[in-house]
């Protein structure tokens, strides 16, 4: 019987897991031994280098006061002598506290130098409190000798604290050592063997799972044939009968996406056409004299079926574009011609309008990988869509350069601009962009969704930039 998924990866873990458990425990032994010795450093030796310098600085601040103390008799130096004379008593206890056997001889001439250091200083006190005259430099001169003395046990204890530490890291060196060895040994066979079993119980779940890869390319591509089979494991077995399925209805949908193009092409487009047809034969008088206020409602009717059967258009281009079923013929294309074609085809209404519609275009402009049909759709819609939104006697600008590896092409207008919060939704289907500061929404909202989808199929960019009370400049980019 075929192991489930689930299966395969629990045995899977749990050898890997064994193998790991059996490194990890011998890690952490050796790891519980390492920190005793670290604690030991820690609580003991570090320690007592810290007290040393403690006690140092304690002792030294009591001989700068005292000798202040000397010569001024100032009693808030000999306070502060007091107060450094309580703390250096405070830390040689903690240190004797904490130290070992090891530290007990250098601790008890440290004691004994510094009772006789303290002992001059009551002497010299008593002198000077009763005013006798006393040899004081032979007391300068013993205090001076027990304070080296002093210095001397200070730093024999700190000599032993470091040694001490010397002693104990070597041993967690050669420690280590043996550790290393063993480990790397352990390792080692415990790699082979989980690579090993990863390889076995791993091969029968990559080898379906990159058939599923491979299948799901294949309907990306359009392929959607029910083709799929593994057996094993269970699990993918069951996911690869649910891609087959998905392919069948896949199909079956996109028969009725191309039934439903079908009968939208022919249900609005033929009526519209006929309207419009009809209406143009009204108008040549076909069917009678026509007055005056007749033939402006039939130039109305005559302009909005024409806007109905672009939005007609529109919407069957953009659901092809979207269902993936739009056809594009790329090959090697020159933008100039069809940037001068668009900006010719809307002629009628640059004069209309009076705008000034210039285009730039550098002659080194390199060729592209193109459907021609649909780039210059894409820039009937920009520069169709930058002429709607400029103000009679405006100006639109269409340039485009090669830059940073990209042929780009900008189409920037003398308009109010975009308000800045449509930027960002402005290529969204049915959403039109405002009017900065009006608040007005102009056009269907699928122009530039169009445009948008053109430009990505070429793996392109498109975006808007808008500059206030300078109008707005749509930009796209196409790999060279």
């Amino acid at each position: 019987m075929s192991l489930t998924l689930f299966s395969r990866l629990t045995l899977s873990y749990l050898a890997i897991a064994v193998l790991l458990l059996v490194v990890s425990l011998y890690s952490v032994l050796q790891l519980d031994y390492w920190n005793r010795v670290v604690r030991s450093i820690v609580a003991s030796d570090v320690r007592l280098g810290d007290y040393e310098k403690k006690l140092a600085g304690a002792f030294l601040s009591q001989i700068r006061y005292e000798r202040k103390f000397l010569i001024t008799r100032d009693s808030a130096l000999y306070d502060q002598f007091l107060l450094f004379k309580s703390d250096f008593e405070q830390y040689l206890e903690e240190v004797e506290a904490i130290a070992d056997a090891g530290a007990g001889g250098s601790l008890r001439r440290l004691r004994e130098h510094y009772a006789r250091y303290t002992g001059l200083f009551d002497q010299e006190l008593r002198f000077l409190t009763a005013g006798r005259a006393y040899a004081r430099q032979r007391y300068l001169k013993e205090k001076d000798e027990a304070a080296d003395r002093v210095l001397s046990a200070l730093e024999d204890l700190q000599g032993y604290s470091e040694e001490s530490t010397r002693a104990k890291i070597a041993q967690m060196s050669d420690t280590g050592v043996r550790a290393r060895q063993i480990t790397l040994l352990i390792g080692v066979a415990s790699l082979l063997l989980v690579v090993a079993i990863s390889f076995l119980m791993t091969r029968g779940i990559t080898r379906p799972v990159a058939a599923l890869k491979r299948k799901t390319r294949e309907i990306s591509q359009g392929n959607l044939e029910g083709d799929l089979k593994v057996s094993s494991p269970p699990e993918i077995a069951e996911l690869a009968e649910g891609f087959n399925f998905m392919c069948r209805k896949l199909r079956e949908l996109d028969r009725m996406k191309a039934d439903f193009f079908s009968s939208m092409s022919h249900e609005l487009r033929t009526p519209l056409t006929s309207i419009k047809e009809g209406t143009g034969m009204l108008l040549e008088g076909v069917g009678g004299s026509i007055t005056e206020k007749q033939r402006k409602l039939l130039n109305i009717l005559s302009e909005e079926s024409n806007r109905l059967i672009e939005l007609v258009n529109s919407l069957l281009d953009l659901s092809k574009m979207e269902a993936g079923m739009m056809r594009y013929d790329l090959a090697p294309t020159s933008l100039a011609p069809l940037i001068r074609k668009a900006t010719v085809e809307l002629g009628p209404l640059v004069e209309a309008k009076r705008i000034r519609l210039e285009a730039k275009i550098t002659e080194d402009l390199p060729l592209v990988q193109a459907d021609g049909e649909r780039i210059l759709q894409a820039l009937r819609n920009l520069i169709g869509n930058a002429l709607k939104f400029t103000p009679d006697g405006g100006r639109v600008a269409v340039s485009a350069a090669r830059k940073n590896g990209e042929v780009e092409v900008r189409v920037a207008d003398t308009g109010p601009g975009i308000a800045p919060e449509s930027l960002s939704t402005i290529f969204d289907k049915y959403q039109q962009g405002s009017i900065q500061g009006s608040g007005r929404f102009q056009g269907s909202g699928l122009g530039l969704a169009i445009v948008r989808h053109i430009i990505a199929s070429h793996g392109g960019r498109v975006w808007a930039e808008n500059e206030a009370g300078r109008g707005s400049t749509f930009i796209f980019v196409l790999p060279v």
